[in-house]
């Protein structure tokens, strides 16, 4: 769930100081807004864009009002500018899987990080990286978390015109299983047998993976209150294996606690089975 605004914006005489920045990521949350297109001109209109080196080389100076962050957190370097961003905005929101919840390089968080940098770059002595790769919120106070892999461009738009009017922005959290009931979609677990996490995943993609006859990977991270170890013991008692749904809860989302979590319990749970119960 996204943690309590720290503060409100009141409307204020002058535009707000828009700014936004990339860590590690793939920039798609970054192009999500430059694909607003039409709206990206009002929202242009209603405030001044101070940083945005996706969009502009140009750039002016902090303080900004409003922050927009993409990416994770995987470079000491890194960990000490989210420091600078953090004391430079007012209001801080982080955008998309990667700034949310590690993002699919936090898949790094259950492997040899050292094995890793010797696979990759052929002088692994020369990158600076951290072993973990971890979401903004465990480094700064976040004001807002927008979830997606990609983040939904409307539920963006709703989050600048709310902080533009100086009200809380109002992004549904329930899960996608309410998407395909409105949809009509035949649930693909109960008449396919297909591992889903639609129950425990929020809302954002308008349930487009079951709608293909897919289970739900989980992109939009989990829902509020999800009872992810309810759902997987479900799975396992009929005929689901471990193999089959620890990558569906370590993915986009790996390092967000409740997938994180359940997805270690899973592999404890898959290592007790193979030494035939023994620690």
């Amino acid at each position: 769930m996204n943690p309590p605004i720290q503060q409100t914006l009141p409307p204020i005489a002058r535009k707000q100081r828009l700014a936004v920045f990339k860590f590690a990521s793939c920039d798609g949350c970054q192009l999500s807004l430059l694909d607003c297109e039409d709206e990206l001109l009002a929202v242009a209109e209603a405030v001044e864009i101070a940083y945005f080196l996706e969009a502009s080389s140009h750039f002016e100076p902090g303080p900004y009002d409003v922050a927009l962050v993409e990416g994770s957190i995987t470079t000491p370097h890194d960990a000490e500018r989210i420091q600078e961003v953090r004391r430079q905005s007012r209001f801080l929101v982080t955008i998309g899987a990667c700034a949310t919840s590690g993002g699919i390089q936090s898949l790094k968080n259950w492997a040899d990080h050292q094995e890793f940098l010797r696979c990759v770059y052929a002088r692994p002595e020369y990158i600076s990286t951290l072993n973990d790769s971890t979401a903004i919120a465990d480094h700064v106070t976040v004001d807002f978390e927008l979830r997606g892999c990609p983040i939904n461009r409307h539920q963006l738009l709703e989050v600048l015109k709310s902080l533009i009017s100086g009200r809380r922005p109002r992004t549904p959290t329930h899960s996608v299983c309410l998407d395909c009931k409105r949809r009509g979609t035949v649930c693909v677990e109960v008449a396919q047998g297909i591992p889903c996490l639609g129950p425990i995943t929020q809302t954002g993609c308008g349930a487009i993976c079951p709608s293909y006859d897919r289970g739900c990977y989980g992109c939009y991270g989990p829902a509020a209150q999800p009872n992810c170890d309810s759902l997987t013991s479900q799975y396992l008692n009929t005929g689901s294996t471990h193999e089959t749904l620890i990558p569906l809860l370590h993915n986009f989302n790996a390092d967000s606690p409740p997938f994180r979590d359940a997805g270690n319990r899973l592999r404890q749970s898959a290592v007790l089975d193979s030494s035939g119960g023994r620690p």
